[in-house]
């Protein structure tokens, strides 16, 4: 299913910050960086390819 790759690989990027993380001095601290950790993922996920226009787009487009 589509949406459970998403929730996959966005739970993979927030493992991967705390695998290599050991201690956290607080929950606090914890929040704060599983916060940062996904405002990154979400850019990354919404970043625009480069050279591509709606034009292009329509060229894979199945009539």
């Amino acid at each position: 299913m589509y949406t459970t790759n998403i929730i996959e690989g966005f739970y993979r990027q927030l493992r991967k910050v705390i695998k290599s993380k050991t201690i956290f001095l607080s929950d606090e601290a914890l929040e704060k960086i599983l916060y940062l950790v996904s405002m990154n993922v979400l850019k990354k996920w919404t970043v625009r390819y480069k050279n591509w226009d709606i034009g292009d787009c329509k060229k894979f487009c199945v009539k």
